[in-house]
């Protein structure tokens, strides 16, 4: 599923407002002559092509939209860089299942899945630019509309922002108090998860915008920069520590398939990250093993801190650690440890005066 909608991405790259493609599909739709254009040609596509007319020429707006007066398909490269064909007529398979009604549309959605080229419809009568890849359907919308949606989702996307690092704060002082419930923890995976929903979300807007999108990207940047440790460290400092990548994998990817009313069920997040059962206690109480905190050390490699794990029975232990402790494991010298010491006791004040200031 990642890998089509990584194509889908790639094919709505091309098609963005200030690309050469795009220009000359919004001429066809102000001359409202309708087109279909392949974007690709192998020798899948050349066994769908019928009649028609060899051109192989440079790719311009201009003769895109003089071409799109005759009836048939016109055939691009895959990079839109050159026409090849145009006047084709598409055969595609008619068992094909569609749900299109219109000849034009059932073509390209028969032709893309057939050949798993992206193919590009442009209707005369409803003015609308639809791209079929593989299974994928999406209809091209206009600059402005994008634009109010996406304006609307950094809104979003800074309250849901905010909201994650109170929450964040509130963990971070409950693991120093060593009072971490599965409650606290499904609470910082939930908002983790609707942060990444909707800064996802915001990415295709900053895709179908194009040249016009740049100011949306500057500021989705901006709200996303700083946000710490992913979920992932999160899951590696609650779930059992003999827990390899792959099963954290499976975590994250159990969290992306909850539907947004199972997403609101603290319940429902803590049995998908693995904290408790289908039925568990949220007030299960859970002991950090302390990859989030050390995490945030600057120059702290990833290998150290994971023998500072190994070695300590959890962050209490970690917290409580003296510099000799500290330098007994393996990488650690007198430097690395006074900045582990200074750091989570930096860490641990910071947390507490916030949580009761």
């Amino acid at each position: 599923m990642k890998t089509r909608e990584s194509a889908l991405r790639k094919t709505l790259a091309r098609v963005a407002p200030g690309t050469e493609l795009r220009t000359g599909l919004e001429r066809i739709l102000r001359g409202r002559t309708g087109a279909l254009i392949v974007l690709g040609f192998d020798r899948s596509v050349e066994s769908l092509c019928s009649g028609g007319f060899d051109i192989d020429t440079g790719f311009t707006p201009t003769k895109l939209r003089e071409l799109a007066k005759m009836d048939g398909a016109i055939v691009c490269d895959r990079d839109a860089t050159r026409i090849l064909k145009a006047g084709v007529q598409l055969m595609p398979d008619a068992a094909i299942t569609t749900q299109e009604s219109g000849t034009r549309h059932r073509s390209a959605e028969r032709t893309a899945k057939q050949t798993g080229v992206p193919v590009i419809s442009v209707s005369a009568s409803m003015s609308v630019i639809t791209i079929y890849k593989d299974e994928h359907r999406y209809a091209i919308e206009g600059s402005q509309a994008i634009m109010a949606r996406a304006n609307q989702a950094l809104q979003t996307l800074e309250h849901y922002s905010n909201r994650l690092e109170q929450v964040l704060g509130s963990l971070s002082a409950l693991e120093i108090e060593a009072a971490v419930t599965a409650r606290d923890v499904a609470l910082t995976l939930q908002r983790m998860e609707m942060v990444r929903r909707i800064s996802e979300e915001i990415s295709w807007y900053v895709l179908e915008l194009g040249a016009d999108g740049r100011l949306i990207s500057l500021q989705l940047e901006e709200l996303t920069a700083g946000t710490g440790p992913g979920p992932d460290v999160v899951l590696r400092d609650y779930l059992p520590e003999a827990t390899d990548s792959a099963a954290v994998e499976a975590s994250l990817e159990a969290l992306s398939q909850l539907s947004p009313a199972e997403l609101i069920d603290l319940q429902r997040v803590a049995a998908a990250a693995g904290l408790t059962g289908p039925q568990g206690n949220l007030e299960t109480d859970l002991h950090p093993h302390g990859y989030r905190l050390l995490e945030g050390i600057k120059s702290m490699p990833g290998a150290v801190a994971k023998r500072l794990v190994a070695q300590f029975d959890g962050l209490q232990s970690l917290m409580a650690a003296n510099l000799e402790d500290l330098m007994s494991v393996e990488g650690i010298g007198e430097q690395r440890a006074r900045t582990v010491r200074e750091s989570l006791s930096r860490m641990a004040e910071t947390s507490l005066l916030d949580r009761f200031m």
